[in-house]
This record gives C-alpha cells, structure tokens and sequence, in this order.
C-alpha cells in the first residue's frame, strides 16, 4: 500500500479548502457573512461539503487536495463513492477523527470509510509500477 501523505501537506490543504470556502459564502452573501450569527457558520459548512465532496468524486481529492498534489483513495487505489466523499467532509467537521490518527497517520474518519491520502506522485509510481 501507498504510503499516507504528510501532516503538513493534509493542513495546508485544509486551510486552502477552507479559505476557498469563505470566498465562496463572501461572494454569495457579502459583508452581512460576518455579522450573520451562526447562519453565516452554517452556509460556509454546507459549502465545505458540497465542495469536498464534488471535487473528491469528479478529481480524486477536494481543492485543497489538488492544489497541493493530494488524492483520496481507497484502499485497492479507487477514488472514493458519493457516499463516503459525502460522509469524509462531514466527519472533518466533528474536529475529533481528524486529530485522533492511527500509526499510518490516518484519521478516524479515513479508517471508518476506508480511505487514503497519498500524494499524487506516489499514486503515479505505483500505477505505472503496476502496469
């Protein structure tokens, strides 16, 4: 198996994510996005999701993931169903399986649904490897 991509990667495409995320809610909502009380939170949450989610199924891996050359996969090296890209983003934002990591530096939530995150160079080698 591929080795697991590395903690500062992962963060710095999270807050990627998350910054793409904000200018997304500021497009759509404008200033009232800082002054709107937890419905502003809550907007940006369902933007985190969606976009996660759309990205990991259509490119292998959410914004942040692509930006910093990261895939999601799961474990015979397929990128993940509807299902679990839907489910990740959602366990990310309980904070605890992402900071909770097994040996293989693997969230919670990535041993719950199976998945893996390797750099994409590392994908690369190992599919060409196979081949």
């Amino acid at each position: 198996m591929l080795e697991t991509a590395s903690w500062g990667r992962r963060l710095l495409a999270i807050v990627i994510d998350w910054a793409a995320c904000v200018g997304v809610v500021l497009a759509f909502t404008g200033s009232s996005y800082f002054g709107d009380g937890p419905r502003s939170g809550f907007y940006l949450f369902v933007v985190f999701v969606v976009e996660s989610a759309f990205f990991t199924v259509l490119m292998g891996g959410s914004f942040g993931h692509l930006a910093v050359r990261l895939r999601v996969i799961r474990r015979d090296g397929r990128p993940l169903d509807l299902f679990r890209a839907i489910a990740r983003p959602v366990l990310i934002l309980l904070v605890i399986p992402p900071l909770v990591a097994g040996p293989d530096r693997r969230g919670i939530h990535d041993m719950i649904l199976g998945s893996y995150i390797v750099r994409l160079d590392d994908l690369q080698a190992g599919q060409k490897a196979a081949a």
